[in-house]
């Protein structure tokens, strides 16, 4: 891991996309946990028109990745997208800090922000160019580190937010706050990106149109590996919903526990990021993936039996460890579904995440339907496991190249 760091400290180009990808991080970050309470109880949205809005933003972020993807593909270099896509950010987040009405977090939220979060992908798309000629174990260590720095902004960001917040009294402080970090990750592109890190030659092959494109994501090679994918992180998204509920509920914890096993978690996991890479260049991909996937399921079944506080604490350590394999390791393996397209497949991450939330909402839902929260944080880890053994049926042992 400290040769990767090395690699990422003295490549100028990896570097400056590693402090974009920290104000990425930043700027999500400050706003993410909150924007629930600021959407419905400071501007006043109904519960109804909330989930709707969340509904589509998803559906708008992962077509904005995919698009930019395509297009950067195309024009064959990733920094002009990045500059236009960060000012959708200073903008979205901005409008709502200024306007503070219903009209601008809708406008924002729907359409700005989303498209926004396409900087995500474009960001490792970047990143994976510029680190074309590195062999596949640097490469996954790299990545491993890019994911980490997302995950410090978490530890970092929301609670310092959310004391000045307190001390405020105008929750809107926050997207002042996220509009700011969009604009260092434009500045930092605009002006600290060397403009010869990633040299433009335009693609004017036809598998680089978009029908072309989207037909690669929907080969049957491609998709059946991002569904394998999609039912391990949807234990994930799963989980988001599950834990507090079942903490402040059969495990009989308090608001203050949520966010205290939250802090341990996201603490923990950028130490077993790291760890992760450092596995992953020694085991094969499929194996390491299938091995952290099953631990974070042996967590949710736990967390499915936790009848005391002391229960869900003593499963942090578990639960940090599963799912830094499930947020890290996926990134690489997404991208060499489409090896030789960054922009394409960096994209997938997107599509990934889109289709984990929308498994982990069908699982609540059913879950919540038919069982109790235990049961469907059980029901979470059979459905994960379904995908380990999907991945396994597909791809075996070994790393898929």
């Amino acid at each position: 891991m400290p040769s990767a760091l090395s690699i990422v400290i003295n490549n100028p180009s990896i570097r400056i996309g590693a402090l974009a990808i920290l104000f990425f991080g930043f700027s999500n970050a400050a706003t993410a946990p909150y924007q629930a309470v600021i959407g419905i109880r400071e501007i006043g949205l109904s519960n109804t028109v909330y989930s709707l809005l969340m509904l589509f933003a998803a559906i708008i972020n992962v077509s904005a990745s995919v698009l930019m993807g395509i297009v950067a593909d195309r024009l064959g270099e990733y920094r002009k997208p990045m500059l236009y896509i960060a000012l959708f950010g200073v903008s979205g987040y901005m409008l709502v800090y200024l306007a503070g009405n219903a009209t601008a977090f809708v406008s924002a939220k729907l359409i700005l922000l989303p498209i926004f979060g396409a900087m995500n992908s474009l960001i490792f798309a970047h990143v994976r160019a510029d680190a074309r000629n590195l062999s596949t174990g640097d490469m996954i260590a790299v990545n491993s580190i890019m994911r980490a720095t997302i995950s410090l902004s978490w530890v970092l960001v929301p609670g310092i937010v959310g004391i000045f917040l307190i001390s405020s009294g105008n929750m809107l402080t926050a997207f002042l706050f996220s509009g700011l970090c969009a604009l260092v990750c434009f500045l930092l592109v605009a002006f600290c990106l060397p403009r010869a890190a990633t040299p433009a030659v335009v693609n004017t092959e036809a598998r680089f149109g978009l029908r072309a494109s989207l037909a690669e994501i929907g080969s049957r090679r491609v998709l059946l590996r991002i569904i394998a994918i999609a039912l391990i992180c949807s234990m994930l998204h799963l989980n988001d919903s599950i834990r507090s509920l079942i903490i402040t509920g059969q495990a009989k914890g308090t608001v203050a526990d949520i966010g205290i096993v939250a802090g341990i978690v996201a603490a923990l996991e950028i130490v077993f990021i790291l760890l992760w890479g450092w596995i992953e260049k020694k085991v094969p991909q499929t194996l390491t993936l299938a091995a952290g996937a099953v631990l974070y399921a042996v967590y949710l079944i736990l967390q499915g039996l936790a009848t005391e506080p002391w229960h869900i604490y003593a499963q942090t350590f578990i639960s940090a460890l599963g799912a830094a394999a499930i947020i890290s390791i996926p990134i690489t393996y997404l991208q060499e579904l489409i090896a030789d397209r960054p922009g394409l497949g960096s994209s997938l991450i997107a599509v990934n995440i889109f289709l984990g939330a929308g498994l982990g909402a069908l699982i609540f839902a059913v879950g919540t339907m038919v069982s109790t929260y235990s049961g469907t944080s059980i029901l979470g880890a059979i459905v994960g496991l379904g995908g380990v053994y999907m991945l396994y049926t597909l791809d075996g042992t070994g790393r898929r190249r």
